[in-house]
């Protein structure tokens, strides 16, 4: 990876539906080479996708929080049974795997708190490995850069 790429990068970071002759332009290149490293930053899985950047409220997301999730057991088996177990949550927008006193972090996102509070005991509260739930409400995001 070159100066070039990583100012595609960049670029396309910032706006990812910029046209290949904009993006030229901007890198400095021509737009047949450009394209070419852009086909390449696909095809070596450097850039995964494109998306779009949605407004929350526009889609009636009232409430988010991040949500630490402690597990009674720590095996393999038992960390696959909870991914597995919350992986067909439309809340659940984000799953990591953390380091620390707790397994894993979650970014859920519902239309209320009450709808939060319904995913909480319905869908987290019954997978019988969570031993501990911890709920940080979002109350603004100053810098969000996630697309």
């Amino acid at each position: 990876m070159d100066r070039f790429d990583e100012r595609i990068l960049q670029e396309l970071k910032l706006n990812g539906r910029l046209s290949n002759v904009e993006l030229a332009t901007r890198i400095g290149l021509s737009p047949s080479a450009t394209l070419r490293r852009v086909q390449e930053l696909e095809h070596n899985k450097t850039i995964v996708g494109y998306r779009a950047l949605l407004n929350p409220v526009k889609q009636g997301i009232e409430f988010i929080a991040y949500v630490e999730i402690g597990l009674s057991d720590h095996s393999n088996a038992a960390q696959k049974h909870f991914e597995l177990s919350i992986e067909g949550a439309k809340e659940v927008v984000e799953c990591h795997n953390i380091t620390g006193s707790k397994e894993y972090l979650l970014r859920v996102e519902t239309t209320s708190l009450s709808a939060y509070k319904q995913f909480h005991s319905e869908v987290l509260g019954s997978i019988k490995q969570v031993q501990s739930i911890s709920t940080s409400v979002v109350m603004d995001s100053p810098k969000d850069l996630r697309a």
